[in-house]
């Protein structure tokens, strides 16, 4: 099977380059810095990755609280319930994986939630970092906990100076 090719654009922000990948206008990837970027993409930033930058530029500045571009997440049809209800967790506030597991579908789903949220190809933009353990805990992030850490006390932070 040969995979598509994706268009790839890489912005600086705060926690370092990330790149934002695209295919038929759809946003379907977002990577972290030090993640192996596939080799089927093309350098090149088009009008929906320059405002996927753009939204992502204003997130990190506290002046947006909720993307407004077309997504297109590959994934099972439990993944995409599961991402899908990731979208409806408000800015500055977390849910358990329990929670989300529950709005999902299955109350008893908490590890598939983490395995969605792991698997999750546009974190940021489809907010897994909202997601934490019953506890209240921080737990794992495909970026890693410490920008996991970061984002959710930038939109605390937010939060807080726009209420």
């Amino acid at each position: 099977m040969i995979k598509a090719v994706n268009n790839i654009f890489f912005y600086q922000t705060i926690i370092g380059k990330i790149g934002i990948a695209e295919n038929r206008g759809n946003i379907t990837n977002l990577f972290f810095q030090d993640e192996q970027i596939p080799r089927n993409n093309i350098i090149l930033e088009t009008d929906v990755l320059k405002e996927a930058g753009r939204q992502l530029q204003d997130y990190f500045a506290g002046k947006l609280r909720k993307f407004d571009l077309p997504l297109a997440p590959a994934g099972t049809e439990f993944m995409q319930r599961v991402w899908e209800n990731l979208l409806t967790i408000p800015y500055g506030e977390t849910r358990s994986y329990g929670e989300v597991a529950q709005c999902a579908g299955n109350k008893k789903a908490a590890r598939a939630v983490g395995l969605a949220c792991n698997r999750n190809p546009i974190p940021i933009f489809i907010p897994c970092h909202r997601v934490i353990g019953a506890s209240g805990r921080l737990t794992g992030y495909r970026g890693g906990l410490e920008i996991k850490s970061q984002l959710l006390a930038l939109e605390a932070v937010s939060a807080n100076q726009n209420n």
